[in-house]
């Protein structure tokens, strides 16, 4: 199963997989019955995850909505945390993964928008160094593992940043390398198999280090660097979600 998914995901473009792949993975659910795992994201439960990635990580995508570790932990962080699920909130969901589109859309509390260049889930088409909505427009942003991919991740970083009201929030993740103390780029490096050694996949152009959040600091914001998993989460609660137990939330403030 590792290396039939992570065929797929190296020669399958990825916006040919957000129309299709929920398809699939919901056959292969029923295979992975059982009560080993619970998804934090939809409820259900399963021996164990699928494995996912281009490396085939184990235990990671949810047959039943396809969240994946990082979903399922930032929507515990969002659940005990945040004031998500309670106020009226205009939210910009930059990229939007599937697993969260649906649920979103139906909370009364959101004004729920989504873009991205090129994903056919999102209803709004915009290039992040230039969004298209005024000033102060939102009162939170989601954009999870796009800084890896754009030309410019300050500039991209200083968008989100202007288009969030005053006292605005975001959560902006991206993969690190945790033995890297500053982000490694060379544009230089164009071949894509040089890129997956560098980078860790053939369409990132840079590699983020432990100075992420400080990049972030340079878009504009204040920057919580939260050790929610590590912190306040229990062993089990860890094991039963299957979390990435090294992520930091990256929770920005305007």
């Amino acid at each position: 199963m590792k290396d039939i998914i992570s065929w797929v995901l190296r020669h399958v473009p990825r916006k040919y997989l957000q129309l299709v792949s929920h398809f699939g993975v919901k056959v292969l659910s029923v295979f992975y019955s059982g009560k080993g795992v619970e998804c934090s994201v939809c409820g259900s439960e399963f021996r164990k995850f699928l494995p996912y990635g281009r490396s085939g990580r184990d235990n990671a995508l949810c047959p039943n909505c396809l969240a994946l570790e990082r979903h399922r932990l930032m929507y515990l962080h969002l659940q005990r945390k945040t004031n998500f699920f309670k106020d009226n909130l205009k939210l910009l969901h930059v990229a939007p993964e599937y697993c969260f589109i649906d649920r979103f859309e139906k909370m009364k509390n959101l004004d729920y928008i989504t873009a991205d260049i090129e994903s056919p889930l999102a209803k709004v088409k915009m290039d992040i160094h230039q969004i298209p909505f005024e000033d102060n427009t939102f009162d939170v942003a989601f954009c999870n593992h796009v800084m890896e991919h754009v030309d410019d991740d300050i500039k991209a970083m200083s968008e989100l940043y202007r288009v969030l009201k005053p006292g605005g929030w975001a959560i902006i993740q991206s993969p690190q390398d945790w033995s890297r103390a500053t982000t490694f780029e060379d544009p230089t490096i164009t071949d894509p198999k040089e890129r997956e050694k560098h980078y860790w996949q053939d369409d990132h152009l840079r590699l983020f280090g432990r100075d992420y959040g400080k990049r972030l600091e340079k878009g504009g914001f204040k920057v919580t660097e939260d050790r929610f998993v590590m912190n306040e989460l229990t062993p089990e609660e860890v094991k039963r979600f299957a979390l990435p137990a090294n992520e930091v939330i990256y929770f920005c403030r305007k």
